[in-house]
């Protein structure tokens, strides 16, 4: 740990990450006692590296993969971790999975009962 200048509180270490499927990138950033995820996520700089990303109050950050509201004081050795946005709702796309697996059963069910040879499907 550093020592700060008198007057300030005591620095800490902690890192920032954020990625996509391409691309990561982790942070190292010495921040003040008390500051919070979203404080060190704003501090990192990692916005400039990554167009489009914007880290502001409804950012999704976590700590090691919790998730923790923006307001969380950080520790000594924290990894923020910045969240991209869900492309899908979790339990839509659960149900659409679960709705095409149930019609391809129903089709090979389907397939089964008129192959060849029709029922019994054996030689005489």
């Amino acid at each position: 740990m550093t020592a700060a200048k008198k007057g300030e509180g005591e620095l800490i270490a902690v890192e920032v990450a954020y990625a996509l499927p391409e691309r990561q990138l982790i942070v190292p950033l010495e921040v003040t006692a008390g500051t919070t995820a979203l404080e060190a996520a704003q501090q990192s700089g990692i916005e400039q590296e990554f167009p489009g990303l914007v880290i502001d109050a409804g950012t999704n950050l976590g700590i090691f993969g919790q998730a923790v509201p923006p307001q969380q004081a950080l520790r000594p050795g924290d990894r923020v971790e910045i969240y991209r946005p869900l492309k899908a709702d979790p339990k839509a796309a659960r149900k659409a999975r679960a709705e095409k697996a149930k019609a391809r059963r129903a089709g090979e069910e389907t397939a089964r009962e008129s192959g060849p040879g029709g029922e019994g499907g054996g030689e005489p």
